[in-house]
């Protein structure tokens, strides 16, 4: 284990603001920095639910996309000239999503659990391509203004990449603060029991359901931020925010890094998305490139890379 990954495993929070407070600047450009930061958040979410609680979910998408719809709405469509309203608008559409969705998913096990998952974030999209009034349909929701941040006594536009850049990550961090705070509690404990064996978990008394779909919902809000942060990012939402392919990115990524690590998504989101930056520039066939790198990590380096650099990976076999 190298010295840094230690370090980096010691301190988590810190080690994340550290990190990615010197990040736009070893990167090619600012605007994938922001990219790296907001998938990798997307991607701690899917973590969280299936390296930490056990269940494979195919329906990421589906939060992702209910908080950019979200917040986007609120911003081209109900005019909201509050930025911290508009996030709201899309967590709570993310919450509200996820605590629905898993009262009925959680009712299956297994494969046919993540079937369900599929179907439900396949039933939004298919909402979303129809409701174009309200989404955009195929074109997607545009026209969205991302307002200034207004603090008591300060306001900061969003304008450049480099301030909003820096606004993403003070949001991401908190979430990574919180995401830590929960996985030491208790309650974090007795996620990862249910992961190891939920049957022994029930056994000791817990009520694994109810733990179980409050885990789903933690990821459904971690999802819907991530989702939230991108519709400002790019000022325009895209229908392929609910498309299964988006749920598809985030496990490759997930897995790359080491699922069932607190850091690995935000690595397995950087080596994803600055190899499809660095390779879709040289071949259209870019997919088949990083399929076979994604092939090659699932047999040779089954804990992922932030898993086999730390020795730590404890995802569901």
């Amino acid at each position: 284990m190298s010295a840094v990954a230690a370090w980096v495993r010691r301190h988590p929070v810190l080690g994340f603001f550290v990190v990615f407070a010197i990040f736009p600047w070893v990167v090619p450009y600012k605007s994938l920095a922001t990219q790296v930061l907001i998938y990798g958040l997307f991607a701690l979410g899917f973590n969280l639910l299936y390296g930490y609680t056990g269940l494979l979910s195919f329906g990421a998408a589906a939060y992702w996309g209910l908080g950019a719809y979200g917040t986007g709405i609120a911003l081209a469509k109900l005019k909201v000239t509050s930025l911290w309203l508009a996030l709201g608008a899309g967590l709570a559409a993310a919450v509200v999503g996820g605590a629905v969705f898993g009262f009925f998913c959680l009712r299956r096990r297994g494969i046919y659990f993540a079937m369900l998952t599929l179907a439900f974030a396949q039933l939004l999209y298919f909402v979303g391509f129809h409701l174009a009034d309200w989404t955009g349909g195929d074109d997607g929701l545009r026209g969205i203004a991302v307002p200034a941040v207004v603090l008591p006594g300060l306001r900061i536009p969003l304008d450049r990449s480099v301030v909003f850049y820096y606004f993403a990550l003070v949001l991401v961090g908190l979430a990574v603060a919180a995401l830590r705070r929960i996985l030491d509690s208790p309650f974090g404990t007795v996620l990862q029991a249910i992961r190891e064996n939920s049957d022994r978990a029930a056994a000791c008394g817990y009520d694994i359901s109810r733990i179980k779909h409050l885990s789903f919902v933690f990821s459904a809000l971690f999802c819907g931020l991530a989702g939230s942060l991108d519709a400002l990012r790019l000022t325009v939402v895209p229908i392929e925010s609910l498309h299964w392919s988006t749920s598809g990115q985030v496990v490759i990524m997930t897995l790359l890094g080491g699922a069932g690590t607190f850091f690995g998504p935000f690595v397995g989101a950087g080596t994803f998305l600055v190899l499809e930056d660095l390779v879709s520039a040289r071949t259209e066939s870019w997919p088949l490139v990083i399929g076979l790198v994604f092939m090659a990590f699932v047999l040779f380096l089954p804990k992922g890379i932030w898993g086999t650099l730390t020795g730590n990976s404890a995802a569901p076999k």
